[in-house]
């Protein structure tokens, strides 16, 4: 009697497929993962040398009794495969992976979490910190389901987009800086100045730079700092001026001071996902429009959790 005592499972797993298909060509198109038509017939190969009998005919495709033997051993293991898993994910909590800047993950999202967990009590997050590009790219790759960003153009049609909130961008200067307004450095033959900016490939130093060009100024950073907190702290220091937005770590900073820089284009935040938001997902977009219009009421978006092209 044939036994799978010393028998390799992923061969078992494509002899499963190539007899419930009718052959090896059928069983490629039908695979839930790729595999090429070659190689697929040199593992049942291995397969079959391992049995030492022949499970099949090739053309006309025809199970040998020794295949008819093994594929009612195996067939009732993978064809409740399914079904299992099933069963197994619904006794799972759900989980989310949601990526933003350390700002945001620290500073906002708990509360919208904490919200988010009185209706989904066993929900499971994965918080993940990054610069703009990588958030970007884990959304793209489906590293993360969920990810709250600066919007840096038009999103591939394949992500949802909500817009969140427009946030100012500012300057920031040490409290004892005789600065007053933006404009005063416009005007200056030379900015002497050490400039502290995020990296060029985020949205707030490409705004600034913008912002820079339409007035005819140039102004390049001397220091690129890894987080706005950070960007506070130097300047906090004495180690030049910041370029920042609009937000608490900034305007609550005992020895710093915000200066609008007016006229400049505004950062906008958005959420992106990929296809219909889960229940979770859903929820929490939810609790983070809530907490935007009691955080910065005057700057939200007014957008629809739908998306822009559902």
């Amino acid at each position: 009697m044939v036994t799978a005592v010393s028998m390799n499972i992923h061969h078992l797993e494509l002899f499963y497929y190539v007899a419930r298909y009718g052959g090896i060509s059928a069983a490629v198109r039908h695979m839930p993962y790729g595999i090429q038509q070659p190689a697929l017939s040199s593992q049942i190969r291995l397969l079959e040398e391992d049995l030492g009998v022949s499970l099949f005919e090739r053309t006309p495709f025809r199970l040998s009794p020794e295949g008819e033997e093994l594929l009612a051993y195996v067939r009732p293991f993978f064809d409740n495969l399914g079904s299992v898993k099933m069963r197994l994910s619904k006794r799972v909590a759900p989980q989310v992976r949601i990526g933003a800047s350390e700002l945001v993950l620290r500073d906002y999202l708990p509360s919208v979490t904490q919200k988010v967990k009185l209706r989904h009590p066993d929900i499971r997050l994965g918080l993940r910190s990054g610069f703009q590009p990588e958030l970007e790219a884990w959304l793209q790759n489906r590293q993360i389901d969920l990810a709250v960003l600066p919007l840096r153009g038009r999103p591939p049609a394949s992500i949802r987009m909500l817009r969140l909130v427009r946030i100012p961008l500012v300057l920031v200067v040490h409290k004892r800086s005789k600065i007053k307004t933006a404009a005063e450095l416009w005007t200056r033959p030379a900015r002497p100045e050490p400039l502290i900016t995020l990296p060029p490939t985020e949205s707030i130093s490409a705004l600034f730079q913008k912002g820079l060009k339409a007035r005819g100024v140039e102004w390049q950073p001397t220091t690129e700092a890894s987080s706005i907190e950070l960007i506070t702290q130097y300047v906090a220091n004495g180690h030049g001026i910041g370029v920042s937005i609009a937000v608490d770590d900034v305007t609550r900073h005992p020895l710093v001071r915000a200066i609008p820089l007016e006229g400049f284009d505004a950062m906008e935040m958005v959420a992106m996902w990929h296809g219909k938001p889960s229940p979770v997902i859903r929820s929490l977009l939810e609790e983070i429009q809530r907490f935007i219009a009691t955080a910065w009421p005057a700057m939200q978006c007014a957008d629809t959790i739908r998306g822009r092209d559902e």
